[in-house]
């Protein structure tokens, strides 16, 4: 029962790109100078007259996780993809999202694992308390599971890094998509909202809950499952002072957690029972003023992590999924059109594995979708419906089980609570069956 409250979900702004020049257009450029951890650079963004139409075999839709896994894995095994983005340039907002084995055996197996290891801090367990400092339940992630690998890791440098692994004219920065048509070939027509066009045969929607390709294809809009979230990333400049393990607090309709992310950043983040999800605030000191209220008499540790975080990484989210019932929901694919991640199937955090099951699926598709175009062993049809039989029985379940791991442990009333602290958590639960589902085979594509 526990787990991981990150942030698939968190809405994003802009950062930096090491080193990616988009040129899917060399019409008109315009040139913004961005920084990274080590080094200025500068990006060239191209735009596209309103009178051009391009021509492409595969097309990605957002360059979020999901959509650059996706293109990270095509151009592995030898497919050529392009990205468009609306956004001007990396979608790099938010704090952090926690990562288990499955996560990080995609990321082997796409080649960059081992370089996002580096800057990283392995979290060895976890501890439970109550909201008045008692603990719980402490646990060992390897005495449950050997194999078992957890980090929590910045979104803005995974984003980066799945970047730095394609060519340099494989993303479209500005290129909003407008409308969605099939087209008379039988590929389909994307009408941006700058004017232009591109004809595609094949057509990857990967962006994310308020997907309009999902929305095309007939799926409903994301679930609000009742509760909110607050998430920061604490900044220690002279070293952050925690043990590598996951902090868990549980309250009364609400709960609250940290994590270490590197030896100077702490991920935070409070789930607190909301009727409705709220008007959307950006104000960072209306935020951080909201989340500090909101723990009031807890342990002083997380309201020190909260004051220490800087403006421009706190936000508040309503958490929102959407389960894909069996003859009922759309398939993942139409055509030559599918989804990957948040846009198929958007899931609330309480497992850890929004961003891990969107990598899961990048891979996947990658295989199925090259060896189609690579060999005809098979049509794009059947290779795109493949990847939705083969993934929809792992993901609807995990889509159900975050949700209701969710909805226990935000339980408000008091005797539940201490049933709940008293019983459940320290006598009842095993971590080890809870973290079978980060078992995932991932061979090096």
């Amino acid at each position: 029962m526990v787990l991981l409250l990150h942030s698939p979900l968190s809405p994003p702004s802009g950062s930096s790109l090491l080193g990616l020049q988009t040129t899917l257009y060399p019409h008109t450029h315009y040139s913004y100078q961005v920084r990274t951890r080590t080094r200025s650079i500068r990006v060239s963004v191209a735009r596209t007259p309103a009178t051009k139409r391009k021509e492409e075999h595969v097309v990605i839709v957002g360059a979020g996780i999901a959509g650059l896994a996706t293109a990270v894995s095509l151009h592995r095994l030898g497919v050529k993809s392009v990205l468009l983005e609306q956004g001007e340039s990396l979608r790099t907002g938010g704090t952090s999202l926690t990562l288990f084995k499955n996560g990080w055996r995609v990321l082997d197996a796409i080649g960059v694992g081992n370089d996002l290891r580096t800057q990283f801090l392995e979290i060895q367990g976890m501890m439970v308390k109550s909201q008045d400092g008692r603990e719980l339940r402490s646990f060992r992630f390897k005495d449950e599971d050997e194999s078992q690998e957890v980090r929590a890791v910045e979104r803005r440098i995974l984003l980066e890094t799945l970047a730095n692994q394609l060519p340099p004219d494989s993303i479209s920065f500005g290129s909003k998509l407008g409308k969605i048509e099939r087209s008379e070939s039988g590929g389909t027509l994307l009408e941006l909202a700058d004017g232009s066009s591109i004809s595609a045969k094949i057509v990857i929607g990967c962006d994310g809950i308020r997907s309009p390709v999902a929305k095309w294809m007939g799926f409903s809009e994301p679930r609000y499952v009742g509760h909110c979230a607050f998430r920061g990333l604490g900044f220690y400049p002279g070293g952050q002072p925690f043990e590598p393990k996951v902090n868990y607090i549980y309250g009364r309709g609400l709960r609250a957690g940290f994590v270490p992310v590197s030896p100077t950043k702490v991920y935070w983040f409070i789930c607190f029972n909301s009727s409705t999800p709220g008007p959307k605030i950006t104000d960072p000191s209306v935020l951080k003023k909201q989340a500090t209220e909101a723990l009031q008499n807890w342990p002083s540790e997380l309201l020190n992590i909260i004051n220490l975080t800087p403006d421009d990484t706190i936000i508040r989210t309503p958490l929102v999924d959407r389960w894909l019932w069996p003859t009922i929901s759309p398939p993942a694919s139409s055509g030559k059109i599918v989804l990957v991640g948040d846009a198929w199937h958007p899931m609330t955090p309480n497992l850890g594995q929004g961003a891990c099951c969107a990598l899961e699926d990048a891979v996947v598709l990658a295989r199925k979708l090259a060896s189609a175009i690579k060999t005809g062993s098979t049509s794009i049809e059947d290779a795109l419906r493949s990847y939705s039989n083969e993934r929809w029985p792992r993901i609807f379940p995990l889509t159900v089980r975050a949700n209701l791991v969710g909805s226990l442990l935000q339980w408000d009333n008091p005797a539940v609570c201490s049933v709940r602290n008293n019983v459940i958590i320290p006598k009842v639960v095993r971590l080890g069956p809870m973290l079978e589902h980060t078992n995932f085979d991932c061979e090096p594509l």
